[in-house]
């Protein structure tokens, strides 16, 4: 049996962290729906960007947008909203099959607004609006400055997937978030029956910048097992919020929790398997998002168990022995957030470049 497919069965979706025209054209993303039971996307400005600039699908299109609109962000989004439509229609059918549990496809905000919240609100609710499908989640960065914005819009009834999370003391922040907009929601006498969330944590890069200091510190047999360790915490953590007195008065007016999402789970260590991110953390209640590569590899020889439950001592023993050694590990993830806004606003600067280019080019 196809690998992808006892994923599903295990309770975990697989999603794609891919999104291009070609993929729609030319039906593969149907066939992954099909054949590997894919059941949903994810995409971000790095996507984007290899999108635009390595191909001329998208010329055209930039061409006529640039008649009326001089802001290249806003070219830009005019083009993404329009690959989103076209993705979330493919994937309705996995909406309603799922009765809204997937089937979603992801559009984040403009990566120079993770800190600033009024901001973001603004073009969430913008997105949200422009695409006008039920199964679009708009992405918003787990910051400081995002946790207000992603209450606002689950209160409004924006579907949001929590990106760019690295670390217990934020995914608790945002957990408390998520149930406060729905309070809100529910005491403006809305209905909460119909919102998503994910909340996406990132995981090989914590693996890449931990290992080093592990190595310093004489804890080698460390080398690649934080990231997996810390995942398997928030996942105790899903488990406890979701299963107290507080969200079971919301579940019973429609509620769905906050699935926790596997993000960044290609290896960036050639010395570990291929799909170490996705083996290790395949468990009910949650979705991986997958490289294709990862995809294609786990495909061919992925290894499926109910991982993500199991060794949760070994998981603890790791994190305390960070501790013992002085590692900090909560200032390791914030100093990843950091980082990981700069790694999306390089993308996204040179994509609005790109896009300038092309405009040049069309105008001549």
């Amino acid at each position: 049996m196809n690998p992808l497919l006892e994923v599903l069965q295990q309770g975990q979706s697989i999603w794609l962290d891919l999104l291009d025209r070609k993929m729609m054209d030319s039906g593969k993303l149907r066939s992954w729906i099909d054949d590997d039971g894919l059941r949903g996307i994810t995409s971000n400005p790095a996507i984007f960007e290899k999108a635009i600039s390595n191909s001329s699908d998208y010329d055209e299109d930039i061409a006529s947008l640039a008649k009326n609109e001089n802001n290249n962000e806003a070219i830009f989004f005019g083009l993404a909203v329009k690959d989103i439509q076209r993705a979330t229609d493919i994937f309705q059918p996995i909406y309603e099959e799922t009765e809204g549990l997937d089937g979603y496809v992801s559009l984040e905000v403009s990566p120079f607004l993770a800190r600033d919240t009024n901001g973001t609100i603004a073009q969430a609710r913008e997105l949200w609006k422009k695409v006008d499908r039920k199964n679009v989640m708009i992405k918003i960065p787990g910051t400081k400055e995002g946790l207000p914005a992603i209450r606002k819009c689950i209160s409004e009834g924006i579907n949001i997937n929590v990106t760019l999370l690295f670390g217990i003391p934020r995914y608790k922040e945002v957990t408390e978030a998520f149930i406060s907009g729905l309070e809100d929601r529910l005491d403006a006498g809305k209905s909460i029956d119909g919102i998503a969330s994910v909340a996406s944590f990132f995981l090989s890069r914590i693996d890449v910048m931990v290992d080093p200091m592990l190595e310093e510190k004489g804890l080698k047999d460390l080398k690649g097992e934080v990231a997996i360790a810390s995942a398997k915490k928030a996942y105790q953590i899903y488990q406890e919020v979701f299963s107290r007195d507080r969200f079971k008065k919301l579940r019973k007016k429609g509620a769905k929790p906050q699935r926790v999402l596997w993000a960044s789970t290609s290896v960036k260590d050639p010395s570990f398997r291929d799909v170490k991110y996705v083996e290790a953390l395949i468990g009910p209640e949650t979705v991986n998002t997958l490289p294709l590569d990862t995809l294609e590899a786990f495909r061919d020889h992925g290894k499926v168990a109910n991982e993500l439950t199991e060794n949760t001592d070994h998981s603890d023993k790791v994190l305390h022995q960070l501790k013992e050694k002085g590692i900090n590990i909560d200032k390791v993830t914030q100093d990843l957030e950091d980082e990981g806004i700069e790694k999306f606003n390089t993308p996204f600067d040179k994509l609005l470049k790109g896009i300038e280019a092309q405009k040049q080019k069309a105008v001549s």
